[in-house]
């Protein structure tokens, strides 16, 4: 066992995507093993206006080493505690000052590493002066406690962390380094400019692809650290396939999970369900004038806006098909509302909907699909695919589509809660990627009893199959086969899935929830923790 882990990450308090959610999950289970050994790294790109809600300052924490730290000018560090169960060790590190003196660092990494800076734009700058400060922090700590931590290990997750690897290995050898990546950056580049990823991978050369797709530098830097880590991981199979193939190196596969302690029991989780519920229904109808019964189902889908990598295209396309179904089926009588939990360019909560909200009114108010002001709505590529498929909610529409367009963290203006809390309140949740390395917003779903749709182009989905095979009563999960070519055929097997869990009695609904959880319960951070142990353990042997 490590003396000392560090693990650095962009979202250590600082809640952007899935690698938060893996993170802030695993903490309490890293933090049963290793005490106080374990400290997470994150940026400290916070202001006493616009503080972390995750970041629970201590100065008097790590004390005994702030107080003879030799760091660069332009590096300084805030101390404290990560607001997540488990409450771990957490150093929040400023670095903005290095962005203008990174060209001798590159030029240092290019001869030793041969990474690529030259080509560098967007957040590569940002991304790599985060990682060259922690780094350095991760130095001064091991010089500071170097006789009472022999054997210490930098965790670095995903690219935007690779300079601090690179660093450490070259600066530090006595550190044994974890390279973790989430989803490779060009991968998800060749998916999300539509380019068939699965048909041709035994075809592709990362290297070629990142020339073509203007990738050079945030792949060289993401492949140098993948052979320089002395263990290099990746979250599933699937992903490691395209590791081998693109990054040209066979990762160890160290799945994603979940703690079972952010959902509510018993009578708070009835509770919480009851409020959610309510609050989505008084949003429908405040927003379209239609008051809703209480048994409408209520379906979602979530994440980051990657609209064909995630699925949402298909998932709008086939919600028109189950409309159809739905209008053309004289039992089908309960209505149906699918929401788009979406975070898109949000300017702010709409006015006339608060206001309608808060007066208790229900009238269809103008533009009824969507909760908030958008930055250059025309362009949003939700509502053009919302428009293109006529979903307006008319009064007599049985489907309804609202897109909610926000991060759900409890101050979105409109709902008023954060994704957990509005979670526990669906039927139903979908996630048709098409690029998803492991799929953390289906297991999500199900720990909180909300059984889902993913496809096996998912890492979960694939997991999903190997441990429970493809009955959906079973475990609560149904996986579609989706390929680079079947995008029609899939969109009509999602509506019919979706259909059939329409028709679904309450009591197999309640078996389906059960089995929901039940499968959850084998993908907890005490089971699939013992891979990261075997990778610690591994590299410090």
């Amino acid at each position: 066992m490590p003396d000392l882990l560090f693990e650095t990450s962009w979202e250590v308090c600082n809640k952007v995507g899935g690698i938060y959610a893996v993170l802030s999950t695993k903490a309490k289970t890293l933090q049963t093993l290793y005490k106080d050994k374990i400290v997470f790294i994150g940026p400290d790109v916070w202001t006493p206006i616009n503080e972390s809600p995750d970041f629970d300052e201590c100065r008097t924490l790590l004390d005994d080493w702030r107080k003879g730290a030799h760091l660069p000018d332009g590096i300084e560090v805030r101390t404290g505690r990560w607001n997540v169960p488990g409450r771990p060790l957490a150093i929040l590190v400023t670095f903005r000052h290095l962005q203008g003196q990174l060209n001798e660092f590159y030029g240092q990494m290019w001869e030793q590493f041969r990474v690529d800076s030259l080509h560098g734009y967007g957040d590569y700058d940002e991304a790599c002066a985060f990682a060259y400060a922690s780094a350095r922090v991760i130095e001064s700590i091991v010089g500071h406690w170097s006789k009472r931590a022999s054997k210490v290990v930098a965790h670095f997750d995903e690219w935007t962390t690779g300079m601090g690897l690179l660093y450490v290995k070259s600066h530090l050898p006595q550190v044994r380094t974890v390279f973790t990546t989430h989803a490779t950056s060009i991968g998800r580049s060749i998916a999300g400019n539509g380019k068939p990823l699965y048909d041709y991978m035994a075809g592709y050369n990362g290297d070629q692809m990142a020339r073509e797709l203007n990738m050079e530098s945030k792949h060289s830097l993401e492949k140098a650290a993948a052979h320089a880590a002395d263990a290099f991981t990746t979250v599933s199979e699937v992903t490691a396939r395209e590791c081998e193939q693109l990054l040209e190196r066979r990762p160890m596969v160290t799945p994603n999970a979940f703690e079972q302690r952010f959902v509510p029991k018993g009578k708070a989780y009835d509770e919480a369900r009851q409020l959610a519920r309510a609050r989505l229904l008084q949003v429908v109808a405040s927003l379209t004038g239609q008051t809703l019964p209480t048994d409408t189902m209520l379906i979602a889908t979530s994440g980051r806006c990657e609209f064909r990598n995630k699925g949402i295209d298909l998932y709008l396309d086939a919600l028109n098909v189950m409309r159809t179904l739905v209008h053309s089926n004289v039992q089908a009588t309960r209505p149906v509302v699918a929401f788009v939990m979406v975070p898109s360019w949000v300017d702010c909560p709409r006015a006339d909907l608060v206001g309608s909200m808060n007066n208790g009114l229900v009238s269809r108010l103008p533009n009824p699909v969507v909760t908030h002001e958008l930055h250059q709505p025309s362009h949003d590529v939700v509502l053009c695919k919302m428009r293109d498929v006529n979903f307006n909610n008319k009064p007599d529409d049985r489907l309804l589509v609202i897109d909610v367009p926000c991060y759900l963290n409890g101050h979105d203006g409109v709902l008023g809660l954060s994704y957990y809390d509005v979670l526990v309140g669906l039927d139903l949740t979908v996630f048709p990627s098409y690029y998803e390395p492991w799929g953390y917003t289906p297991l999500e779903s199900i720990a909180f009893g909300v059984p889902t749709i993913t496809t096996n182009l998912a890492g979960f989905g694939q997991w999903v199959i190997d441990q429970c095979g493809h009955d959906a009563s079973r475990s609560g999960v149904t996986v579609l086969h989706r390929t680079d070519s079947n995008y029609g055929e899939t969109v009509h097997a999602l509506a019919a899935e979706m259909m059939q869990y329409y028709h679904l009695s309450p009591a197999d609904k309640q078996h389906r929830n059960r089995a929901a959880q039940a499968t959850s319960k084998l993908a907890q951070w005490k089971q699939f923790i013992t891979a990261y142990k075997e990778a610690y353990s591994i590299i410090l042997d």
